[in-house]
């Protein structure tokens, strides 16, 4: 059996003298292990991830899987706030206890083997138990970024929840509630910004909005007297950008505004092909509709530009604002339009073309790039010329940090968004739900119900016990009468059909909102207590994806609440 190896043994081996020349393009040690993922989320994200110490509570088995999947991409500490000895029953359930913990300190032993998994990220055990903490240190959370809670008592949530709700800067809370095949989780934040989102919708080309270098080319271009070969690669970018121009030129300067407009706007792009197979020709009409939509600020962009925290800036804002400040002058002054993107599409053309388009871009991309940075350094130099103190506008960054960053909020402007949150068990509007996702409401409702008997009674229901699940059903129903539902009447039973007895039971049908109810009760009164490797194992996947949401600021967390039935392999996520 081969010696076993380190990640940067495992990876790319480099010799020691190309190692020690430090050779530009030669990744480095770091990069190698985290190959993949910067791809993802680049090193700003990477940075940002490494920079974050989170605070879990208790090591359960849900919790050690999300961490498992924190660890693995680097991040940069975590904490484990748990009293609790490690017993048998937890040897079947957490991965991270071995046969030797039993009788030790659960937040120890399970730093200790999660450590093993990266030794670039530094893990804490904290042995302490989170009443104590709360009553005689609450300053304590002000350390963390993020905070985790797992299957934590109503009554010290509650107190997390307003500790952490409460700070000048609010660090999110994250609170993950599993029962046997059930489970769901939410966020608590106050705002959250993010500018990397990753939208799947495409920057504008400024086809109908051509800037000077681009126009310029596509007339000077010799379309009649062009080779073949050369002519069946224009871009389709060019081809409609001189289309369009030419067609304002006859028309008064208007667009193509009727459906005839349109169609013969098509038919002389068609026209104007050497050859029927020229297949940039034909992307260009079936694209022609990029010609006449006009380019404007999106209406999510717009509502940012007049969002409060725009119009209220002030010294201590958050960067974001500054930055959609910037923005808001940027797109006041003409051509009243976003900041080019250099991301071009992949079109038919040949190499030597593509890359003349892509430079014409990127040049007049850096040119806006660089008109808005002079508005932002407008702004800051404002603020310090009026005296102001504790500045934390985007200059406050290193010169490094605040370019990566104004780099990132140019290039992703179209893109941009910001969701705000409210405290955790505040009261929920579940009306909406009741008709929407009926499914997950009740899971929903059903991790709730058990949340309040534990509360109401200082204990757990007992397991399959039927007065409990009585009583936790009760719950559920008054909070779903309190909206004004009304509990559905299941079909008779008995009726004459045209369909066999099988074909009846594999046929569709909508189960009513109470069935969803009594299914979900079920299941957390028949094992209150269980945690499954199977739900910890997916729950610690899928949480730690939102952990990475929000620690990097890149793409775009849940918006709600995420509802997870393994029983009937189903996902939702209910805004409450």
């Amino acid at each position: 059996m081969s010696q076993s190896q380190t990640v940067e043994e495992a990876t790319v081996q480099l010799s020691p003298v190309t190692e020690s020349m430090s050779l530009p393009g030669v990744p480095d040690g770091k990069t190698r292990r985290y190959d993949r993922q910067l791809r993802l989320w680049a090193a700003s994200g990477q940075n940002a991830l490494e920079a974050a110490h989170i605070l879990v509570l208790g090591a359960s088995p849900t919790s050690t899987s999300i961490l498992k999947n924190l660890v693995l991409p680097g991040i940069g500490a975590f904490t484990i706030l748990d009293d609790g000895i490690v017993g048998g029953r937890d040897l079947g359930a957490n991965f991270f206890f071995e046969t030797t913990s039993l009788g030790k300190n659960k937040a120890k032993e399970a730093v200790m083997l999660l450590c093993e998994l990266n030794d670039g990220v530094a893990g804490h055990a904290d042995d302490r138990s989170l009443q104590q903490v709360l009553s005689e240190d609450p300053t304590y959370f002000n350390e963390f970024s993020l905070v985790i809670a797992h299957n934590i008592p109503q009554p010290l949530l509650e107190q997390v929840s307003t500790l952490l709700w409460e700070r000048e800067v609010a660090a999110p809370l994250f609170v993950v509630r599993t029962s046997g095949f059930l489970a769901d989780f939410g966020i608590q934040f106050k705002e959250h910004t993010v500018i990397t989102s990753h939208s799947e919708t495409a920057p504008s080309l400024r086809i109908d909005k051509p800037f000077s270098a681009l126009l310029a080319h596509a007339f000077s271009l010799n379309f009649e007297g062009m080779d073949p070969t050369e002519h069946a690669h224009i871009p389709y970018v060019v081809i409609l950008v001189r289309c369009l121009q030419e067609w304002k030129n006859d028309h008064a300067g208007n667009p193509p505004k009727t459906p005839a407009d349109k169609k013969a706007f098509k038919e002389r792009i068609m026209k104007m092909k050497k050859k029927d197979d020229e297949e940039n020709f034909d992307e260009a009409y079936m694209l022609a509709y990029k010609a006449w939509t006009v380019t404007s600020v999106p209406s999510e962009i717009e509502a940012l530009l007049n969002d409060p925290q725009t119009k209220n800036l002030n010294a201590k804002s958050d960067p974001f604002w500054h930055l959609v400040h910037a923005l808001n002058l940027y797109v006041s002054q003409p051509p009243h339009v976003l900041p080019l993107s250099a991301t071009l599409p992949d079109m038919k053309s040949d190499t030597k073309s593509y890359i003349h388009l892509q430079n014409l871009y990127k040049t007049q991309a850096d040119e806006d790039k660089a008109r808005f940075t002079d508005l932002l350094r407008g702004i800051e130099a404002g603020w310090a010329g009026g005296g102001a103190e504790g500045m934390d506008g985007v200059e406050r960054s290193s010169a490094a940090e605040a370019m990566t960053m104004i780099d990132d909020f140019v290039k992703n402007a179209h893109g941009l968004k910001v969701l705000r949150g409210k405290k955790w068990l505040e009261q929920e509007d579940i009306a909406p739900s009741i008709t929407a996702s009926p499914s997950s409401l009740a899971t929903h409702l059903a991790l709730s119900a058990l949340v309040h008997f534990e509360a109401q009674n200082s204990r757990l229901p007992k397991a399959a016990d039927v007065p409990d699940a009585i009583i936790m059903t009760d719950w559920v129903r008054e909070k779903l009468t309190g909206v004004g539902w009304k509990h559905e009447e299941k079909s008779a039973g008995g009726e004459d059909t045209d369909m066999t007895e099988g074909e009846e039971e594999d046929a569709f049908r909508e189960i009513p909102l109470w069935e969803h109810v009594e299914n979900a009760v079920g299941e957390v009164s028949r094992a209150p207590a269980a945690e499954l490797p199977t739900t910890a194992a997916l729950m610690g996947g899928i949480v730690a994806q939102e952990v990475i949401k929000v620690v990097t600021k890149q793409y775009v967390p849940i918006d709600g609440v995420c509802v997870v039935d393994l029983v009937a392999s189903t996902t939702g996520t209910i805004k409450l």
